[in-house]
């Protein structure tokens, strides 16, 4: 399988790393595994990522929390000083931004732990993700934001495979028509499959797993 770059308009630091073939997540199938990594791990990438995404909020009133998912912890805490560092405001009595990550239970639930609760409970949240593309993993955070009281305020992704889920905008850095031909099906509607085409690999927010 050939791996090429994409090049961000918005920083040259940022790239995705995209490998064509049949992968499997654990809400679709799609035809392109996008591996963001480095983008996540790396300081001067994670950091260029924040930077990118501090534009879509400078209109905004309020971020008391930063909800990070998909492994992105490191990108949330720059985010956050990049937030501060424009101006944002944080009802949060210290002045200062949360940056958390919620569990999951044995049955896929999205939780947190009793003495993180203050940090969503009547806070206005900011979720960010490595990807959007179904929409799975955004209505379960959303699910669990409701569930311990918190406001969305945005929604941020590295990449992006749609404008809008649950009447949230998604704002991305990479969307879906920056990929040649992207698509994503359910797995049991996946025409991959239908053509008998063996899937390449299982794609978690680790990474990635070769079949």
């Amino acid at each position: 399988m050939e791996t090429f770059k994409i090049n961000s308009r918005y920083n040259n630091l940022i790239n995705l790393r995209v490998t064509p073939g049949h992968f499997a997540t654990t809400s679709s199938h799609i035809n392109y595994f996008i591996d963001l990594t480095t983008l996540k791990a790396r300081s001067n990438e994670a950091k260029a990522v924040a930077k990118s995404m501090v534009s879509e909020y400078i209109s905004s009133t309020v971020v008391d929390t930063i909800i990070c998912m998909d492994g992105t912890d490191v990108i949330g805490a720059y985010l956050a000083d990049e937030l501060t560092n424009s101006g944002i405001m944080s009802m949060n009595a210290h002045g200062t931004i949360y940056v958390i990550t919620p569990e999951q239970n044995s049955i896929g639930q999205l939780t947190f732990r009793d003495n993180m609760i203050h940090m969503v409970r009547n806070k206005h949240i900011l979720l960010l993700l490595a990807t959007a593309t179904t929409g799975h993993t955004v209505d379960k955070a959303m699910e669990c934001i409701e569930y311990y009281g918190g406001i969305v305020e945005g929604v941020s992704a590295i990449f992006t495979g749609t404008e809008e889920i649950n009447g949230h905008k998604i704002n991305g850095i990479f969307h879906a028509n920056d990929i040649d031909n992207y698509t994503s099906h359910p797995s049991n509607n996946c025409p991959l499959c239908q053509a008998g085409i063996k899937l390449d690999g299982i794609i978690s927010e680790n990474g990635f797993t070769r079949l």
